[in-house]
Order: C-alpha cells, then structure tokens, then sequence
C-alpha cells in the first residue's frame, strides 16, 4: 500500500515506539524537522503529574500513568492524546510514544496506523538516559529495568510484534539521524499535507 493513498480519505498516524532510551526523540526530531506535526503521550502523563503538584520521578510518572490507565482504561492516554490531533486539520501526524495495543486500536479508529519501532539494547539506553537527565529518567539499571518491566506489562512487547518499520539504534546520533531519514523517506514519498 502506497501512504499517499491513505491521506485520500483518512488521517495517517505514525506512532514512534521503543523502550525508554532507545532514539525515539531523534526519530521524532527528524519528523519535526521535515515539518511534521508531533504529539508526544509521555507529556499527558507528565501534565497530570504537574497538576497533582507531584515531582516528575519514575516512581510518580508510572504511578500515574498507571492510575490513568486503571481508572480511565488501558488506552486512556492515547483516548487524550488523540482529542488533541482532532483538533487540528493535520492529515499526517507523528504520535510518540505509543507503549499498548489498545493505545493503537485509539488511533486506528480515527485513521490508518503505521508503527515505526526503535530498538537499542538495555546498556545503550541505560547509559543515553543518564546523559539526558530528563525528570523521570531512571537513575540505575535496575530502575531501568522496572520502568521496562512496567512498560512490558502495559503491552509494548506487542507494540513491537505490530511494527512496520524496525531502526536499530545502537550506534551514534549521526546513524540514527540517517535511519530515521530513511524511514521518514519511504513513507513521505509523494505525501505532502497542503
């Protein structure tokens, strides 16, 4: 199927998945960077938590991610996320951070879902989170690993089996830079939002 022809009737979703660390941002970055709309779900969670008054740690961010989910439904962050999208006229729209199945089922009823997977082992993205220090990264492996754990729970393995595209991002920026233009290539061909 040729993505062009989606955006004749439908909205396209390009949901950005991987485990914490892996290279989704440089992935979204170049999305940005072609002028694509993105809509981070990760800032759902962290909105609710600054509106709890609560500090951004891992501890506080799965708490609630997970009270959201509990409370709301499996799929409640992308049921927020996608009232956003809908509100603008955007036909192609980069979602980041997809980590559920019911998470895409939200997107696909509204569009066509394509799932760009990063992958980097737990060492890569142990050591990229400790040199990012973004509020709620983890600060030990085993911290990681919990996060992971979590997020494994949540049904990201499955996010994973559901992908369209896999980038390997075990080697530099620059690399990912590269694989990530190659994704964005293949599916920008001919689709340019007017």
């Amino acid at each position: 199927m040729h993505w062009a022809r989606v955006l004749v009737e439908r909205r396209l979703f390009v949901c950005v998945a991987g485990f914490p660390g892996a290279g989704k941002g440089v992935v979204v970055d170049v999305a940005r960077r072609l002028g694509l709309p993105v809509f981070v779900m990760g800032d759902v969670v962290r909105e609710e938590v600054r509106r709890r008054g609560l500090e951004p740690t891992v501890e506080n961010l799965m708490k609630v991610a997970n009270e959201l989910r509990k409370v709301y439904g499996p799929n409640a962050i992308a049921v927020k996320t996608v009232e956003k999208v809908l509100a603008t006229p955007h036909k192609l729209v980069v979602i980041d951070g997809v980590r559920s199945p019911y998470e895409l089922e939200v997107f696909r009823q509204h569009g066509t879902v394509v799932v760009v997977w990063v992958e980097a082992s737990l060492k890569t993205r142990f050591e990229r989170l400790s040199r990012r220090g973004r509020p709620g990264d983890p600060k030990t492996i085993e911290e990681l690993k919990y996060r992971d754990s979590v997020e494994e729970k949540w049904g990201l393995g499955l996010v994973r089996v559901a992908a369209d595209f896999t980038i390997v991002n075990e080697g530099g920026l620059e690399e990912a830079r590269r694989l990530a233009e190659l994704v964005w290539r293949v599916l920008l061909y001919g689709v340019r939002e007017s």
